[in-house]
């Protein structure tokens, strides 16, 4: 089990540089837990490949079943009012945007605040950087 950021669960849904070691990786151990925002995010970064002209719409649509598929088999992470003051002090502590200090009170409440005990799935290097820093084994596509 794992909590995997956006940033990984893209390449499961388009064939990117991290695509086929986050599918081993995600094949090995494939309960995920997310951050119930996650599959607005994976939507998003989908529609701005279609729309960059790095996706055609039919690849894209596949992505979306894909993403589909994923969410019916995750974890979320709900946005509970301990998760939103994690984020907020994370915002404090860390150089990170907002939607990444929720997804990172969101890793930190399913590994109910022992993050040594919950690997960290991230391919975003400051959201990486502040999990590292928050105690999680941070899991790259490199």
């Amino acid at each position: 089990m794992r909590f995997w950021d956006a940033s990984a669960l893209v390449p499961l849904l388009v064939t990117q540089a991290h695509t086929r070691r986050l599918t081993a990786l995600f094949r090995v151990d494939p309960v995920a837990i997310v951050w119930w925002g996650s599959a607005v995010e994976c939507a998003s970064a989908v529609a701005r490949l279609e729309r960059a002209g790095l996706l055609s719409a039919r690849d894209s649509t596949q992505a979306l079943a894909r993403l589909d598929s994923l969410t019916r088999a995750w974890q979320e992470i709900q946005p509970t009012q301990g998760v939103r003051d994690t984020a907020r002090r994370l915002l404090r502590v860390h150089d990170l945007r907002a939607s990444d200090a929720l997804q990172l009170a969101a890793a930190i409440a399913a590994a109910e605040a022992r993050p040594s005990g919950l690997p960290f799935a991230c391919l975003d290097e400051r959201l990486s950087a502040a999990a590292a820093r928050e105690g999680f084994e941070v899991v790259a596509g490199s």
